[in-house]
Protein backbone atom coordinates (compact mmCIF):
# COMPACT_ATOMS: atom_id res chain seq x y z
CA UNK A 1 0.00 0.00 0.00
CA UNK A 2 1.41 3.14 -0.98
CA UNK A 3 0.47 6.06 0.69
CA UNK A 4 1.38 9.88 -0.72
CA UNK A 5 0.82 13.29 1.07
CA UNK A 6 -0.60 15.86 -1.05
CA UNK A 7 -0.70 19.57 -1.85
CA UNK A 8 -1.86 20.04 1.62
CA UNK A 9 0.20 17.73 3.96
CA UNK A 10 -2.80 16.13 5.83
CA UNK A 11 -4.56 14.73 2.84
CA UNK A 12 -3.31 11.51 1.99
CA UNK A 13 -3.69 9.68 -1.28
CA UNK A 14 -3.84 5.88 -0.72
CA UNK A 15 -2.99 3.60 -3.62
CA UNK A 16 -3.59 -0.34 -2.60
CA UNK A 17 -1.86 -2.90 -4.50
CA UNK A 18 -4.13 -5.05 -6.58
CA UNK A 19 -2.69 -8.91 -7.45
CA UNK A 20 -4.41 -10.16 -10.06
CA UNK A 21 -4.76 -13.18 -12.15
CA UNK A 22 -7.30 -14.62 -14.53
CA UNK A 23 -10.19 -15.24 -12.08
CA UNK A 24 -9.62 -11.19 -11.40
CA UNK A 25 -7.97 -9.58 -8.38
CA UNK A 26 -7.48 -9.24 -4.41
CA UNK A 27 -6.38 -6.07 -2.77
CA UNK A 28 -6.01 -4.92 0.51
CA UNK A 29 -8.14 -2.10 0.74
CA UNK A 30 -7.60 -0.71 4.03
CA UNK A 31 -4.92 -1.69 6.47
CA UNK A 32 -3.95 -0.11 9.61
CA UNK A 33 -0.41 -0.99 10.06
CA UNK A 34 0.26 0.25 7.08
CA UNK A 35 -1.26 3.64 8.14
CA UNK A 36 -0.07 3.49 11.51
CA UNK A 37 3.64 3.59 9.98
CA UNK A 38 3.00 6.53 8.02
CA UNK A 39 1.81 8.42 11.14
CA UNK A 40 -2.03 7.88 10.66
CA UNK A 41 -4.05 6.51 13.79
CA UNK A 42 -7.95 6.87 12.59
CA UNK A 43 -10.74 5.07 14.54
CA UNK A 44 -12.71 4.08 11.59
CA UNK A 45 -16.05 3.20 13.37
CA UNK A 46 -18.46 3.03 9.76
CA UNK A 47 -18.49 2.68 6.08
CA UNK A 48 -20.92 4.51 4.12
CA UNK A 49 -21.77 4.20 0.00
CA UNK A 50 -23.68 6.11 -1.96
CA UNK A 51 -25.00 5.55 -5.71
CA UNK A 52 -25.49 8.73 -8.05
CA UNK A 53 -27.09 7.43 -10.86
CA UNK A 54 -25.57 10.31 -13.49
CA UNK A 55 -22.89 12.55 -14.06
CA UNK A 56 -23.13 15.65 -12.65
CA UNK A 57 -24.52 15.00 -9.79
CA UNK A 58 -22.39 17.17 -6.78
CA UNK A 59 -22.19 15.94 -3.24
CA UNK A 60 -20.66 18.30 -0.86
CA UNK A 61 -19.16 20.14 0.51
CA UNK A 62 -19.48 18.74 3.78
CA UNK A 63 -18.34 17.98 7.30
CA UNK A 64 -19.26 17.33 10.67
CA UNK A 65 -18.20 19.82 13.75
CA UNK A 66 -17.09 18.41 16.93
CA UNK A 67 -17.73 16.63 18.79
CA UNK A 68 -19.08 14.26 16.09
CA UNK A 69 -16.19 15.42 13.62
CA UNK A 70 -15.52 13.00 10.86
CA UNK A 71 -12.35 11.94 9.09
CA UNK A 72 -12.87 9.82 5.57
CA UNK A 73 -11.39 7.72 3.76
CA UNK A 74 -13.47 7.78 0.30
CA UNK A 75 -12.84 5.06 -2.90
CA UNK A 76 -14.69 4.56 -5.59
CA UNK A 77 -16.71 0.98 -6.49
CA UNK A 78 -17.97 1.95 -9.42
CA UNK A 79 -17.51 4.75 -12.11
CA UNK A 80 -15.72 8.42 -10.83
CA UNK A 81 -15.46 11.29 -8.94
CA UNK A 82 -13.71 14.13 -8.50
CA UNK A 83 -13.20 14.47 -4.75
CA UNK A 84 -12.59 17.42 -3.16
CA UNK A 85 -11.38 18.64 -0.06
CA UNK A 86 -10.92 21.84 1.98
CA UNK A 87 -9.06 23.21 4.39
CA UNK A 88 -11.80 24.67 7.34
CA UNK A 89 -9.28 24.47 10.01
CA UNK A 90 -8.77 28.04 11.26
CA UNK A 91 -4.86 29.09 11.72
CA UNK A 92 -3.98 26.86 9.05
CA UNK A 93 -1.17 28.10 6.58
CA UNK A 94 -3.83 26.41 3.94
CA UNK A 95 -7.03 27.86 5.40
CA UNK A 96 -9.41 27.83 2.19
CA UNK A 97 -7.45 25.93 -0.25
CA UNK A 98 -8.41 22.81 -2.02
CA UNK A 99 -6.99 19.90 -3.18
CA UNK A 100 -8.80 17.99 -6.18
CA UNK A 101 -8.32 14.02 -7.61
CA UNK A 102 -9.88 11.90 -9.68
CA UNK A 103 -10.82 8.38 -8.20
CA UNK A 104 -12.63 5.83 -10.32
CA UNK A 105 -13.02 2.21 -9.77
CA UNK A 106 -10.53 1.99 -12.72
CA UNK A 107 -7.54 3.71 -10.82
CA UNK A 108 -7.98 2.21 -7.93
CA UNK A 109 -6.98 5.50 -5.52
CA UNK A 110 -8.05 6.45 -2.00
CA UNK A 111 -8.09 10.13 -0.48
CA UNK A 112 -8.23 10.30 3.31
CA UNK A 113 -9.59 13.51 4.34
CA UNK A 114 -9.08 14.11 7.70
CA UNK A 115 -11.11 16.03 10.55
CA UNK A 116 -10.93 19.80 9.68
CA UNK A 117 -11.94 19.23 6.00
CA UNK A 118 -14.67 20.31 3.98
CA UNK A 119 -15.50 17.34 1.55
CA UNK A 120 -17.68 17.12 -1.50
CA UNK A 121 -17.26 14.97 -5.36
CA UNK A 122 -18.76 15.23 -8.48
CA UNK A 123 -19.42 12.13 -10.10
CA UNK A 124 -17.97 11.83 -13.65
CA UNK A 125 -19.82 8.72 -15.12
CA UNK A 126 -23.60 7.07 -14.82
CA UNK A 127 -24.26 4.63 -11.63
CA UNK A 128 -21.15 5.68 -9.76
CA UNK A 129 -21.22 3.88 -6.72
CA UNK A 130 -19.07 5.51 -3.55
CA UNK A 131 -17.90 3.86 -0.39
CA UNK A 132 -16.45 5.98 2.68
CA UNK A 133 -14.87 4.72 6.01
CA UNK A 134 -15.92 7.25 8.49
CA UNK A 135 -14.50 7.84 11.81
CA UNK A 136 -17.77 8.81 13.82
CA UNK A 137 -21.40 8.28 12.85
CA UNK A 138 -23.64 10.99 11.42
CA UNK A 139 -25.34 13.54 13.48
CA UNK A 140 -27.68 16.13 12.52
CA UNK A 141 -26.70 18.54 15.11
CA UNK A 142 -23.25 18.64 13.93
CA UNK A 143 -23.55 18.48 9.70
CA UNK A 144 -22.30 21.34 8.39
CA UNK A 145 -21.20 22.65 5.01
CA UNK A 146 -19.87 25.06 2.56
CA UNK A 147 -21.04 26.17 -0.82
CA UNK A 148 -20.05 23.96 -3.66
CA UNK A 149 -19.06 26.43 -5.79
CA UNK A 150 -17.44 29.16 -3.55
CA UNK A 151 -15.31 31.26 -6.02
CA UNK A 152 -13.37 31.93 -2.57
CA UNK A 153 -12.58 28.44 -2.82
CA UNK A 154 -12.04 27.92 -6.92
CA UNK A 155 -12.68 24.79 -7.56
CA UNK A 156 -12.62 23.83 -11.25
CA UNK A 157 -16.05 21.50 -11.19
CA UNK A 158 -16.27 19.37 -13.92
CA UNK A 159 -19.67 20.67 -14.25
CA UNK A 160 -21.21 24.13 -13.95
CA UNK A 161 -23.78 25.60 -11.71
CA UNK A 162 -26.67 25.21 -14.11
CA UNK A 163 -26.32 21.65 -14.63
CA UNK A 164 -24.91 20.12 -11.61
CA UNK A 165 -27.26 17.68 -9.69
CA UNK A 166 -27.57 18.77 -6.25
CA UNK A 167 -29.90 18.13 -3.08
CA UNK A 168 -32.18 20.90 -1.68
CA UNK A 169 -29.60 21.00 1.37
CA UNK A 170 -26.40 21.66 -0.68
CA UNK A 171 -28.12 24.61 -2.39
CA UNK A 172 -28.48 26.32 0.44
CA UNK A 173 -25.00 26.46 2.04
CA UNK A 174 -23.32 29.79 2.27
CA UNK A 175 -19.61 30.32 0.89
CA UNK A 176 -16.70 31.53 2.99
CA UNK A 177 -16.53 34.66 3.87
CA UNK A 178 -19.92 33.65 5.44
CA UNK A 179 -18.75 30.81 7.20
CA UNK A 180 -17.36 30.65 10.63
CA UNK A 181 -15.27 27.46 11.25
CA UNK A 182 -15.60 25.02 14.55
CA UNK A 183 -12.14 24.16 13.64
CA UNK A 184 -8.52 25.25 14.65
CA UNK A 185 -5.24 24.25 13.48
CA UNK A 186 -2.97 22.56 15.76
CA UNK A 187 0.14 22.27 13.53
CA UNK A 188 0.11 18.64 14.24
CA UNK A 189 -0.35 16.14 11.33
CA UNK A 190 -3.28 14.23 10.38
CA UNK A 191 -5.63 13.59 13.46
CA UNK A 192 -8.50 11.59 13.70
Amino acid sequence: MKLTRLDIPDLILVEPKRHGDNRGFFSEVYKRPAFADFGIDIDFMQDNQSLSVEPGVVRGLHFQAPPHAQAKLVRVLKGAILDVAVDIRRGSPTYGRHVAVELSAENFLQLLVPVGFAHGFCTLAPNTEVLYKVSDGYSPECEGGIAWNDPAIGIAWPVSAETAVLSAKDKLYGGLDSFETPFVYDGSAVEA
